[in-house]
């Protein structure tokens, strides 16, 4: 293993905040939901191209965008409260509605899409049917996907388990933000160290914290936080536990010529996989091998051969790809497999059966209004 072989990725999950001072909070632009956004806008102009080349009205693609998010903000919302934490969600309801607070699910998604698809089909539109509007929609979500999980990865979410390979990523920014909760700190930067001696289990790294010019601290007051808080919040923390192996605490204090002053923390990044960016690069290759199919044949496609690809291919990686993540929640511990591998599972079986009833169907030659 080459112990520095691994990425710190330290990015935050903000783009921007405005102070609002009417209300004593702040306006914020996050990535994951600009990228959420920009799935929908992107999709949306993709339908628009789809709907076009197969004749259909332009109009029912503004139709479709609403089912849509409808579909995929509810049922995503409402996976994630019945599948991972009812117990939580059923005697608190009420934060049934902060979704600001996160908790998705992918699988809740793509039952509430079926449904709204389903309710969408049955005005009976030529070439619309509900297995040919889910041909194409599919095609949709597996690009949206790709920027969801993007997402998620600058939230530093849906982490991967450790790894010792040279691309494993060490998650810093939730560290960052809670070493700096307190205004004491106010820049945090990492750097893997130049040298190191004994066997370690993970990569030494070093965790430059700069004081705040402005509090004026004298000496012994900032060796007395480092020892009796920063100590504590590194050893026993949770959050940054999962990305943090601290033994001993070890720091050094220095100033510079500004008479800055600075904390050099000597600790172990846990470096862990990226699933969120391995679902991404599979989600953007489903995405290009269903356009392709697509424009082989457009309004002839056989009706539920792009679903059934979609199903098969995304859940059964999706399958494969927890075994790469952590558990989301305590009780998948005690399961035979994760939660978002047996939710995946009727799914793929779904895919088959679709599949196979779209190879014994003749394509589609439905008339296709001009």
């Amino acid at each position: 293993m080459d112990l520095f072989g691994f990425v710190i990725w330290n990015g935050s999950p903000e783009i921007f905040s405005v102070p609002l001072p009417v209300i004593d909070g702040s306006l914020t632009l996050r990535w994951y939901g600009l990228l959420f956004a920009t799935g929908f806008l992107i999709s949306q102009q993709l339908l628009y191209y789809i709907f076009g080349k197969e004749g259909k009205p332009r109009e029912d693609v503004d139709t479709l965008t609403v089912y849509m998010v409808v579909a995929t903000i509810i049922g995503a919302r409402l996976g994630h409260v019945f599948f991972y934490e009812p117990d939580r969600y059923l005697a608190n309801p009420i934060d049934i509605l902060k979704v600001w607070e996160g908790g998705l699910a992918s699988h809740g998604a793509a039952i509430a899409i079926l449904i709204a698809l389903w309710l969408y089909a049955r005005k009976k539109k030529p070439g619309q049917g509900f297995m040919q509007t889910l041909d194409r929609i599919v095609i949709l979500v597996a690009l949206t996907g790709a920027l969801i999980r993007v997402g998620n990865f600058f939230n530093a979410e849906i982490i991967g388990k450790q790894t010792r390979s040279n691309y494993g990523v060490f998650f810093a920014r939730p560290v960052t933000d809670i070493l700096k909760r307190n205004d004491i700190f106010t820049d945090i930067r990492y750097v893997k160290a130049d040298s190191i001696t004994g066997n370690y289990p993970y990569p030494p790294i070093k965790i430059l914290c700069k004081f705040n010019p402005e509090k004026n601290y004298e000496e012994p007051n900032m060796r007395r936080f480092l020892v009796n808080e920063v100590a504590d919040v590194m050893m026993y923390n949770a959050r940054i536990r999962e990305h943090i192996s601290q033994g001993d605490f070890v720091y050094d204090l220095v100033r510079d010529e500004d008479g800055t002053w600075y904390a050099i923390l000597s600790t172990l990044a846990v470096p862990r996989h990226p699933a969120q960016l391995y679902e991404a690069a599979s989600c953007l290759l489903l995405f290009a091998l269903l356009f392709y199919l697509w424009s082989r044949h457009k309004a002839q496609t056989r009706p539920g051969l792009l679903f059934g690809w979609f199903m098969v291919i995304l859940w059964t990686l999706r399958f494969i790809y927890e075994f790469f993540k952590e558990p989301q929640v305590e009780f998948e511990y005690d399961l035979p497999l994760y939660m978002g591998q047996l939710l995946s599972i009727p799914f793929v079986i779904l895919g088959i059966i679709v599949l196979v009833y779209a190879y014994r169907r003749k394509p589609n030659t439905e008339h296709i209004r001009a």
